[in-house]
C-alpha cells in the first residue's frame, strides 16, 4: 500500500471491492478497519468515558466495532444510534455489541465522542435532525473524533455540506487519504490526522501527497553550465523579478540570470543582471529554463516580452501577470510549461481557455488537459496537475506563508529546480515542499527575501 495515495470516493470503493474479490467479508475488513481506528482512539481517550455516534451503514458499523474494542480494553463506553443499521456487515457488528444503545443524544455526556454517524459515502447535508443531534454531542464532550471523515463533509471537493459543523481533536482515515483530508475547509475542521492500513494496493492513477524530495550534490566535474543556466525575465515591477532570482540562486540552479531593460535594477553580487533586447539575451542556447511573469506588469510592453519568451521554445515557468496576459494560441505542442496560479489568476487561465468546473481540483485538472502544461494551483491546499491526469497535492505550510512575494520565491524555486534538469511535475512538487519548510524554518513575521535567504537550509535536509 502507498500510505501518500489520496483516493476520489470512487476509487476507493473500486479499492475495497478488490479486497472483496480476493476473498475478504465486509465484515473481516470492518474488524480490520475499526480495530485500528478504535487502538487511536484508546490513546487519544487515555481511559476517558467513550460515546460513539452510529449511523445506519458501514461507517457506523465501525462505530460497533470500536466501541466494542473500547470496552474490551477496560473504557467506559455508551452509543447513540438514531437509526438502526441497515448493511449486512453493520447489522453483524451491532450483533456483537450486545449492550442496549441510545436512541437519541437527550442528556448523553462523556469526554470523548467518536463520530461514524456517515462517512465517505455521503454526497448531501445531513438531515437537520441529524445535524442536529451531532452539534448537541459535540458541544457536550471536549475531545471529539471523526472516524474516517467528519460526518457532513464531501469526501471528493472537502465542501462542507451543512453549516455549523464540530471541529475534532483528530480524524482517523480508514485505508487511504480522501481529498477532503488535505482540501479547504474540511481541513481546518479535522484535527491531528492519522491513518489506518487496511491492505489496500496502490491505485492506478490515484493523487498522491508530496514528500520531501531526494535531492543530490553535484558531480564531481559540474560546472554552472551543468547545473543549469536559469533566466528571469523582469518586467515594470523590478522587486518581483530579484525576489524570484534569490530564491532561485538557492535552489540548485548553478547560473541564474536577471534579464531586463530596467538600468537601476540592482541585486546580489552573485547575481547576473543582463541588459538589452529580450529577443537577443533570450537567444543563449545554454539557457535550460526560463522564468517570466513576477513584476512583469499588464501592459502592451509586457504582453510583448511575453511572446518573445514563449517564442523561443524554451521550458518556462509561468507566474504572476504572465498568467493574465496568456493567451492559448501562444502555446505549442512543444512547449513545456509549468503554470504556477494562484486562485484568482486560476479563474483568468480558466476563462481564456474556456474551462468550467466549481471545485478547485477539477478545476486545475481541466486546465492541465486543456492547456497541456503543468499547472500548480498554489494555495493553502496547493494542488498540481499534469495534462495526462497526474495530481499532486500538499499537506498543510504554515499560515505564516500568506505574505506578498511568496509566490515570486516558489516560481523561483521552480524554475530553478527546472533549469538543473528535473521535468515541470517534479519541479513543480520539489519546489511546493522546499517553499513550505523554508517557511516553516522562518518562523513567524518574516518577510519574502528572508524565505528566499531560507531556501538553501530547506534544501540541505533533502541531501
Amino acid at each position: 500500500m502507498s500510505e501518500r495515495q489520496v483516493l476520489s470516493a470512487s476509487q476507493m470503493r473500486d479499492a475495497e471491492q478488490a479486497l472483496f474479490d480476493a476473498g475478504m467479508s465486509v465484515s473481516d475488513l470492518m474488524e480490520i478497519a475499526a480495530g485500528g481506528a478504535a487502538e487511536w482512539v484508546r490513546r487519544i481517550a487515555g481511559g476517558r468515558s467513550v460515546t460513539v455516534l452510529c449511523g445506519p451503514g458501514n461507517n457506523g458499523g465501525d462505530g460497533y466495532v470500536i466501541a466494542r474494542r473500547l470496552r474490551d480494553a477496560g473504557n467506559a463506553v455508551q452509543i447513540v444510534a438514531p437509526m438502526e443499521p441497515k448493511t449486512d456487515a453493520a447489522k453483524t457488528a451491532r450483533k456483537l455489541w450486545d449492550t442496549a444503545v441510545e436512541t437519541s443524544g437527550g442528556e448523553v455526556r462523556g469526554e470523548v465522542l467518536v463520530d461514524c454517524l456517515f462517512g465517505t459515502g455521503l454526497a448531501r447535508p445531513l438531515e437537520p435532525e441529524h445535524a442536529l443531534l451531532l452539534r448537541d454531542l459535540a458541544g457536550r464532550h471536549t475531545i471529539r473524533i471523526a472516524i474516517d471523515l467528519p460526518s457532513g463533509v464531501d469526501s471528493d471537493s472537502g465542501a462542507l455540506l451543512n453549516d455549523r459543523l464540530p471541529t475534532y481533536t483528530a480524524t482517523i482515515s480508514l485505508g487511504a487519504w480522501k481529498f477532503a483530508h488535505w482540501s479547504l475547509p474540511a481541513r481546518a475542521q479535522m484535527g491531528t490526522k492519522r491513518l489506518v492500513p487496511i491492505g489496500i494496493e496502490a491505485v492506478e492513477g490515484a493523487a498522491q501527497l508530496i514528500a520531501k524530495p531526494k535531492l543530490h550534490a553535484p558531480k564531481a566535474d559540474a560546472h554552472k553550465y551543468t547545473r543549469g543556466l536559469l533566466a528571469v525575465v523582469g518586467g515594470e515591477m523590478p522587486g518581483a523579478g530579484l525576489l524570484a532570482s534569490e530564491a532561485a540562486q538557492r535552489s540548485g540552479a548553478g547560473y541564474v540570470k536577471l534579464l531586463t531593460e530596467v538600468e537601476s535594477v540592482d541585486g546580489e553580487p552573485a547575481l547576473v543582471i543582463e541588459r538589452g533586447p529580450l529577443s537577443e539575451t533570450l537567444a543563449d542556447d545554454r539557457i535550460k529554463a526560463v522564468l517570466v511573469g513576477p513584476g512583469l506588469g499588464r501592459s502592451e510592453k509586457a504582453s510583448q516580452r511575453l511572446n518573445a519568451v514563449m517564442s523561443q521554445q524554451k521550458p518556462v515557468v509561468l507566474d504572476g501577470d504572465a498568467l493574465v496576459l496568456l493567451r492559448p494560441e501562444m502555446l505549442s505542442q512543444d512547449c513545456v510549461v509549468l503554470a504556477t496560479p494562484h486562485d484568482g489568476e486560476l479563474d483568468a487561465l480558466c476563462r481564456s481557455f474556456s474551462v468550467i468546473a466549481e471545485v478547485r481540483k477539477e478545476r486545475a485538472v481541466a486546465l492541465a488537459k486543456v492547456s497541456g502544461m503543468i499547472v500548480c494551483a498554489k494555495g493553502p491546499d496547493t494542488i498540481i496537475a499534469s495534462p495526462q491526469g497526474d495530481i499532486a497535492i500538499t499537506p498543510p505550510s504554515t499560515s505564516w506563508l500568506s505574505v506578498a512575494g511568496s509566490g515570486d520565491v516558489l516560481s523561483g524555486i521552480a524554475a530553478s529546480r527546472m533549469a538543473g534538469g528535473a521535468d515541470p511535475f517534479a519541479a513543480a512538487c520539489e519546489a511546493v515542499w522546499l517553499h513550505g519548510e523554508a517557511a516553516r524554518r522562518c518562523g513567524a513575521f518574516f518577510t519574502a527575501s528572508d524565505l528566499a535567504h531560507a531556501v538553501s537550509d530547506a534544501a540541505s535536509v533533502c541531501l
